[in-house]
């Protein structure tokens, strides 16, 4: 039974990286973690390189309305990523969170291991994606819940969140869910497709899972790496930079762009499901994290995603358009089921579904 949503969806339980540091159990990166396999690839160094930047208020003005979505639209064909401002979610709120987040991965380990991952499932605390003993693993520990629909908040989890910080997330997710859903309606408008073809897509079935992930420093940050290059395979992700730490990289001609946290920015970027909603006008970009010699780096991300019971495919009306659909259309059921059997590796998963 698919029912529970996640529980086919299993990730293999590894050690807690933040743990072996504490401890002091690592002078040298155990062997799971050296990451020579990876090609590092050039860092763009040139500073007028800079991912777009979206107002949230000019995109709600009647007056300057127009103009921002063609930035909008701009942002996510040439990028696939943006930073938000001006998104109406209060600072102070904001710096609450991130001070809860901190705490909340700060909280002692026997505290941790009461919402740690179960063997049958992803949410808790621990890793995602691992599916072999051989695996390389990424130099970083999340805590993932499904957040919204409401009623599939997991019952072992959920409720036994510290509070105030249960509270404040729970106010997070619903700040964020009803920015994803602007967004999406902008950008059907940017598009020329009626909105209700893409809000459909997005409505109260919508499914947002949260990922807050915590990064070590580590003294050679060259031999791990935080987050492997993969692109998002939900819908929209929104991301917080909690501590406004460097180390988001995205892929762009072939060289990293490092992305500087603006303060209280959100950064918004396209999944592999917009990239084939939208039939390829919109793309999902490669990113990764790299990892801080000096300073942890947390960031929390939120995914959001079509429901049970709906199908990932080109948005007819840009079939007609493009008079060809560049990608399979597929369950939400199959496509999760296909995407958990495997492990993140850069657009591989998106590559499964062209035509």
């Amino acid at each position: 039974m698919e029912a529970k949503g996640e529980s086919q969806h299993s990730s293999i339980i590894v050690p807690s990286v933040q743990e072996m540091v504490k401890e002091k159990l690592t002078t040298t990166v155990p062997p799971r973690y050296v990451r020579s396999d990876l090609d590092k690839g050039e860092i763009d160094g040139d500073l007028r390189t800079e991912i777009p930047i979206i107002d949230m208020n000019l995109l709600c003005s009647s007056t300057s309305m127009d103009a921002e979505i063609h930035k909008l639209d701009l942002a996510c064909k040439e990028w696939g990523f943006f930073q938000l401002v001006n998104h109406g979610v209060d600072s102070g709120f904001l710096n609450k969170f991130k001070s809860e987040i901190q705490d909340f991965f700060n909280l002692p380990m026997e505290e941790k291991k009461k919402l740690w991952q179960q063997p049958s499932e992803i949410e808790g605390f621990g890793h995602a994606f691992v599916v072999s003993e051989e695996q390389k693993l990424d130099w970083s520990d999340l805590f993932l819940l499904v957040m919204q629909p409401v009623q599939e908040r997991k019952p072992h989890l959920f409720p036994k969140l510290p509070l105030p910080f249960r509270d404040t997330l729970d106010t997070y997710s619903a700040e964020v869910k009803s920015i994803a859903k602007i967004l999406v309606a902008k950008m059907a408008s940017a598009l020329m497709i009626k909105p209700e073809e893409m809000e459909k897509m997005f409505d109260d079935g919508l499914r947002q899972t949260m990922r807050m992930n915590y990064y070590p420093p580590y003294p050679d940050p060259d031999q791990v790496i935080g987050l492997i290059p993969h692109s998002d395979p939900t819908g929209l992700t929104i991301l917080l930079q909690v501590n406004e730490v460097d180390g988001l990289q995205i892929k762009k001609n072939g060289k990293w762009v490092p992305v500087k946290p603006l303060p209280n920015a959100f950064v918004v970027n396209i999944g592999d499901v917009l990239e084939i909603i939208t039939n390829g006008a919109y793309r999902s970009l490669e990113h990764r994290g790299v990892v801080s010699s000096e300073k942890e780096r947390l960031s929390v991300a939120a995914f959001h995603n079509l429901g049970m019971g709906k199908e990932v495919g080109p948005l007819r009306s840009l079939v007609e358009r493009q008079k060809a659909a560049f990608f399979k259309s597929v369950t939400i059921e199959e496509y999760r089921k296909d995407l958990f059997s495997r492990k993140l590796d850069g657009k591989s998963h998106l590559d499964v579904m062209r035509i």
